[in-house]
């Protein structure tokens, strides 16, 4: 059986049809909901004002992801391979966890509990990248959900989801939303940072190492 972390359990704070969020429009992508997560959260409010709803810039404490919305989005993740298999998610979970490190923000990705293989052991997981399945007769969306309603006392977090209805009950609860292909482009952008980060200072320590060399 899979476990799932215990402070998951309880019950929905899925907002009431009369809510903040079920009187807005549907989200769309012209909406700009979407947020630039992690370091570049400096910028929401500049960018994106209305979908992060702050008056102030808080704490941005975790990233929440749906895992399979994510891989269905991303066929050149373990291409070739059945979205739900265990080779992509071991690949989603390899990349986040280079985001994350580039970004130092936690990471949670949840998966849907009924596409998980019969009798394999759940990943491991560490309180910076955290790996959940989500228990029988509940999604992904619903830990998700729960999630952000236990941790908006914290700080803000950013729920990357396609469900329009997820969206806009993280964003009533005080949360930030992005789609998936949004959230691919951050991911991919912010590795390719990370690469020439790493490029310009083994030159530079190349250079430092040949001038130390000649010295002597």
């Amino acid at each position: 059986m899979i476990k799932t972390s215990t402070f998951l359990v309880g019950q929905s704070c899925r907002s009431a049809p009369n809510s903040w969020a079920a009187q807005q429009r549907r989200p769309t992508e012209d909406m700009k909901i979407d947020s630039c997560p992690a370091r570049h959260f400096r910028r929401i409010l500049h960018c994106f004002p209305r979908a992060a709803g702050l008056s102030s810039p808080m704490a941005l404490v975790r990233i929440l992801v749906d895992g399979y919305s994510l891989l269905h989005n991303w066929p050149e993740l373990a291409p070739g391979k059945p979205r739900h298999s265990a080779a992509a998610r071991d690949e989603l979970i390899r990349i986040l966890t280079l985001y994350r490190d580039a970004v130092a923000t936690p990471l949670t990705i949840v998966f849907d509990g009924s596409n998980a293989p019969a009798g394999a052991p759940p990943p491991l997981s560490t309180p910076e990248l955290e790996v959940l399945y989500s228990p029988a007769g509940q999604t992904a969306d619903d830990i998700i959900e729960r999630v952000a309603c236990r941790m908006r006392d914290y700080g803000e977090v950013l729920a990357v989801t396609d469900d329009f209805v997820e969206r806009d009950t993280v964003l009533s609860l005080d949360g930030l939303a992005a789609s998936c292909r949004n959230f691919i482009r951050d991911v991919e952008k912010v590795l390719r940072e990370q690469e020439r980060d790493i490029t310009r200072h083994n030159r530079r320590e190349l250079v430092k190492y040949k001038e130390l060399k000649n010295a002597k």
